[in-house]
């Protein structure tokens, strides 16, 4: 812009400069010299009319010559105006082309990238041009733009952390809420006192109700599961067996110990993970189970095995997916997420959940890390 100004005034001040210059003096007058000796001349000759005739002739070249010299003049100063006409043009040119590169197309690409933004397109940036006069307006548009995306990323993902919070929760509640149901049914068979019975199903009600809230509630955050925080602490051995038997409310598990020692889990979570793996051999295998705990290397592995079918070994690589759900599992109630969430809560505690076919049945291992 400095630049375009300057050249602006300097043209303007060469171009009244010139003009002034060419008009400050007239045309030059004819040598009056040349003149007064002509008219002598003339006076002194003793042929009165030839003499006359060369002072005419004489008087006339000077005039011409003085003619000439103002047209010389004219001519020069018409090539000079066109000249500087055409100078002016180019810097107005010049001038327009600079205003539309550094001034009308930043604000039209600030204008198009607001219309972005209000559309809720925060993903493409904005380009910066740091030479422009407006590089650092651009630079302060694009930074509100991430900030601005920021925000919307960290709003989604605590929306997606609460409906997965309701959804998780809702999946593990079930587990216990069918233990409460299954051990119902059973106390009903053996009920004889009918006020017994009575509470028993009221009890067996209550609990279907329970189950159908938390179906409708899982069913509403399905879609939009995520995480849910676990915190590893100190457990003893002598700990487990407690999560392990409220988990087995059928008591199909044959007894089994496990080795003195302290590992790294989250209590809460390693119930859930007991919860669904014994679930799915009830729901799947419906035998006897196995449980062995042995140490390899600096984790305590606890082995759950039953005596069922197996999974299809095309199956196996997919059981942790999810909503993933095998071919056994069509006649069965469930999501395809107990597999999935366990996989999680063990990853966070540091340890591993694996598992496999063998000849007589299906085996799943916890690895849990020492302390």
């Amino acid at each position: 812009m400095k630049k375009i100004l300057f050249a602006a005034v300097l043209l303007v001040v060469i171009g009244f400069g010139t003009i002034f210059l060419a008009f400050r003096e007239s045309a030059p007058p004819p040598d009056a010299v040349f003149i007064n000796d002509a008219i002598h001349t003339t006076m002194e000759s003793d042929n009165p009319a030839e003499s006359a005739q060369v002072l005419s002739s004489e008087l006339t070249q000077a005039f011409a010559e003085m003619d000439a010299a103002r047209q010389n003049r004219d001519r020069a100063l018409q090539v000079f105006l066109y000249l500087f006409v055409l100078a002016f043009i180019a810097l107005g040119v010049w001038f327009y082309l600079y205003c539309d590169r550094r001034i009308l197309s930043p604000f039209r690409k600030l204008q198009g990238f607001a219309g972005r933004v209000a559309a809720g397109d925060l993903e493409a940036s904005l380009e910066m041009d740091r030479h422009n006069l407006f590089g650092a307006f651009t630079e302060s548009f694009d930074l509100m733009r991430e900030e601005l995306h920021e925000a919307r990323e960290n709003e989604r993902r605590a929306n997606q952390s609460k409906k997965e919070l309701v959804a998780s929760l809702s999946h593990d509640i079930k587990t216990p809420v069918a233990s409460i149901k299954a051990v119902t049914e059973l106390m009903l068979v053996k009920a004889e006192d009918e006020k017994e019975i009575e509470r028993l199903r009221t009890i067996a009600a209550k609990a279907e109700q329970i189950n159908a809230l938390i179906t409708n509630m899982f069913h509403a955050t399905l879609e939009e599961l995520q995480a849910l925080p676990v915190s590893p602490a100190e457990v003893q051995n002598i700990q487990l067996p407690d999560l392990i038997r409220e988990a087995d409310y059928k008591g199909r598990i044959r007894p089994f110990s496990i080795p003195n020692c302290i590992v790294s889990a989250d209590l809460l979570r390693l119930q859930q993970v007991f919860d669904n793996l014994i679930s799915n051999a009830y729901k799947y295998a419906d035998t006897e189970m196995e449980l062995t705990a042995a140490f390899e290397g600096q984790y305590l592995v606890i082995s759950l095995k039953d005596f069922g079918s197996g999974v299809p070994e095309e199956e196996l690589p997919l059981l942790m997916h999810k909503f993933y759900r095998g071919k056994q599992a069509e006649q069965s109630s469930g999501y395809g997420l107990g597999l999935f969430i366990s996989a999680y809560f063990m990853e966070q505690m540091t340890g591993n959940l694996s598992y496999e076919n063998q000849p007589d049945g299906f085996v799943a291992r916890i690895s849990l890390p020492l302390v």
